[in-house]
């Protein structure tokens, strides 16, 4: 068994569709959404960074160059007999870092000289839109063939410059009339799919473009990257079994495992489970359970709108968000909602028809705790990670039932805490301490609302509840006094668990706990 399953390659890192079907690398099958996209002509898709768009634009250059030998044994053969060659203008930005305007230039005029070489380059010294609609023109003369665009990664550029605005209104305006052509030269296209990570909203990059179909919604493409369930099944499941034998378990717990960790995502109402196709290649590759995606990229910019716009860690998901509002926004909006959900950090878990929302929340435990722990270490002063012990000792005094020891440990975890640009200091305050519940595995709910005030905090284990308020620039009694004065206890007053009120006071100058009291309910 061992011998036959080492013969699998995935391809981690791999995104040429010719080389992983030349080389006997493992291919999921998408082929079978080409026919359906062929009906239509100009198409737009979002999808997440390393999701798969850009192997699936390697399978349509492929499949208009008319490359049948690499399509033998999948669905798109069945269907296929024409095998045409067309002129294909393939323009990938995702192999640079757009730091200046001179690099995205650099980049674009790279790929006009290549296709110019071939098409001819009598308007070299044109503006880079004028040049892209003189080639797209003469490759339609020189080969008698409509032409087919290919955009990898549209959004690149300006997602590298988030927050520098001289910048971003130069790339915009840049990027709108190159990519205008579309439209203006429709008559030359056969077929034009731009993907990316995100949308830059309709009074942007694609004001000029309303002939885009943006499939990024719709049902029938949910699947188009990714892997589903029953994909799993026909492709994977030797890869199950191979690391239910590396780690000594069963296939159903690794199974489960899997699911847990890189599953969930959803891209419309009735998506399937999608899994994150960069995590399990990574996952069967090497045998070994890891933050594979997260890992990949850093959401620094992330972090940085929820601290500017003041959000609260707490209120980010789940979340309930019009899905009109959810599929227009662009990612240049000052609401972290839709930013999240395009960049693949939320995703869809249900929708309420009657009010035409969304329920977002973190598609999985590898995006949610990896996310989560990232948090933390931008509200501490120290890396997170030098805590480790700490918070492995807080989370058995927890379960053990010693909240004295364990509010002693928030000095050391939340001194470092730092400000946001809006918001309160409680506010951030609650914000680190529901991180590092929510890290520990516990139950943490902030904010829980009872018929007289809010309980600002209540960790409940399998033998204890908690009860937690915490003052700011104030003292732990009168925390205390409010939880008694509140009976914020009567809710769970028939609760068979030891419950323990603790106040607390937090002062905004040392950044530190002032005090605290703990009290046993009787």
């Amino acid at each position: 068994m061992k011998e036959i399953l080492n013969e699998i390659k995935y391809p981690v890192g791999i995104q040429t569709f010719r080389r992983i079907r030349e080389d006997g690398y493992l291919y999921v099958d998408k082929t079978g959404y080409i026919p359906s996209l062929l009906r239509g002509q100009f198409y737009f898709l979002s999808r997440p960074r390393r999701f798969g768009k850009s192997l699936f634009l390697s399978t349509l250059e492929a499949f208009f160059n008319g490359e049948k030998e690499l399509f033998e044994g999948l669905a798109i053969e069945e269907t296929e007999t024409a095998w045409e060659r067309y002129p294909i203008l393939h323009l990938d930005l995702n192999n640079r870092y757009y730091n200046s305007y001179s690099s995205l230039i650099a980049q674009l005029n790279a790929s006009l000289e290549k296709w110019e070489s071939l098409y001819g380059d009598e308007k070299k010294e044109r503006s880079v839109e004028e040049r892209f609609a003189w080639v797209i023109e003469k490759a339609y003369e020189k080969t008698g063939k409509p032409v087919v665009i290919l955009v990898d990664e549209y959004d690149k550029p300006l997602l590298s410059v988030i927050g520098n605005e001289e910048l971003t209104e130069q790339y915009r305006s840049t990027l709108k009339a190159f990519y205008s052509n579309l439209k203006t030269q429709d008559r030359y296209i056969k077929f034009a799919m731009l993907t990316g990570v995100a949308r830059f909203s309709k009074v942007s990059i694609f004001s000029d473009l309303n002939n885009l179909r943006d499939i990024s919604f719709e049902e029938k493409y949910s699947a188009i990257c990714g892997i589903t369930e029953s994909e799993m099944e026909k492709y994977l499941k030797p890869g199950i079994a191979e690391i239910a034998e590396e780690l000594s378990k069963s296939e159903l717990d690794i199974a489960k495992d899997i699911k847990q960790r890189y599953d969930g995502y959803h891209f419309s109402e009735k998506s399937p489970d999608i899994y994150n196709p960069f995590s399990l290649m990574n996952l069967f590759a090497k045998r070994k359970f890891g933050n594979f995606w997260f890992e990949s990229g850093t959401p620094e910019f992330l972090v940085s709108l929820l601290k500017k716009e003041g959000w609260m860690i707490k209120d980010l998901a789940p979340i309930r968000f019009d899905a009109e509002e959810l599929a227009s926004a662009g990612i240049l909006s000052r609401n972290p909602v839709p930013v999240f959900y395009q960049t693949g950090y939320l995703t869809i878990k249900g929708y309420d028809a009657v009010y035409d929302e969304y329920i977002l929340d973190y598609p999985n435990v590898e995006v949610k705790n990896s996310f989560l722990k990232f948090l933390l270490k931008s509200y501490l002063k120290e890396d997170a990670s030098s805590h480790n012990l700490s918070i492995q000792d807080f989370s058995r005094e927890i379960r053990e039932g010693k909240p004295e020891s364990f509010m002693k440990r928030f000095d050391s975890l939340l001194a470092g805490m730092g400000y946001s640009e809006k918001g309160s200091t409680e506010s951030r305050f609650q914000d680190a301490i529901y991180l590092i519940f929510t890290l520990l595995g516990e139950y943490a709910n902030i904010e829980r609302r009872t018929s007289d005030g809010r309980i600002d905090l209540i960790v409940e284990t399998s033998d204890f509840l908690y009860i937690f308020e915490f003052k700011i620039n104030s003292n732990a009694k009168e925390a205390l006094e409010q939880i008694k004065d509140k009976k914020y206890w009567e809710p769970f007053r028939f609760s068979d668990k030891r419950a323990f009120i603790i106040g607390a006071s937090f002062d905004t100058k040392t950044r530190k706990m002032n005090d605290f009291i703990v009290e046993e309910m009787k």
